[in-house]
């Protein structure tokens, strides 16, 4: 099983191997807490002698992008948001 680091974002995948069960096709992509990773050979594994799966180290467990504003993509697609404040105006302050 992995092991925890000092990241707290850290993660592990599995990875299949050559001649892979279904089971470890259906985690192909998905990432867990390094404590919680399945154990390898997995349980429903077909070749529990010669399993060739790995896990595949992650400094963050989140894939992708998190946010549209991280997505240059999403950002080339909307408009700039106009400015609706006036020159010069401030929050009044509250009392």
């Amino acid at each position: 099983m992995a092991t925890a680091t000092k990241n707290g974002w850290h993660s592990v995948s599995v990875v299949p191997g050559t001649s892979a069960c279904k089971a470890a096709q259906e985690l192909r992509g998905r990432r867990f807490l390094p404590l919680e990773a399945p154990r390898l050979p997995l349980g429903g594994c077909a070749s529990q002698d010669h399993c060739t799966c790995k896990y595949q180290h992650h400094a963050d467990r989140r894939g992708g992008p998190r946010r549209a504003d991280d997505d240059e993509q999403s950002n080339s697609a909307k408009p700039p948001e106009k400015e609706r404040r006036r020159p010069g105006e401030r929050r009044e302050r509250r009392r």
